[in-house]
């Protein structure tokens, strides 16, 4: 059995714990979700399922403007969550992920970023 993987909490004084350009560049595969999302919940399942041991940011309701502003400055694009980020890029939401996932070349590219070593 797995464990799950590590949150990375975002505090609720509108300031993130940990700088979130910092989490994107120091995880192989960054996963930011407003806290309670199921669709983060189905990002983090599919991830686990392939054997990958994403991080997570669970963001509070008060904090999410802030985050996705700073995400957005990361990233150059705007950012919903929830968002993925794969090797320090931004690779996109949910409906990236499973499409990526059903055409087979998602595992590929958690290799290159060295998410998957199998």
């Amino acid at each position: 059995m797995q464990t799950p993987p590590p949150a990375c909490p975002i505090s609720g004084e509108g300031k993130a714990s940990i700088p979130v350009g910092e989490l994107v560049a120091e995880n192989a595969v960054m996963v930011f979700g407003q806290r309670g999302c199921c669709m983060c919940h189905v990002v983090k399942l599919l991830l686990l399922g392939l054997g990958v041991n994403p991080t997570i940011s669970a963001v509070d309701e008060g904090d999410v403007a802030e985050v996705v502003s700073e995400l957005s400055k990361v990233s150059g694009e705007t950012i919903e969550f929830p968002v993925v980020f794969v090797g320090g890029k931004l690779f996109g939401g949910l409906e990236r992920l499973v499409a990526t996932h059903i055409t087979g070349e998602l595992v590929p590219i958690l290799k290159e970023a060295r998410a998957l070593w199998l």
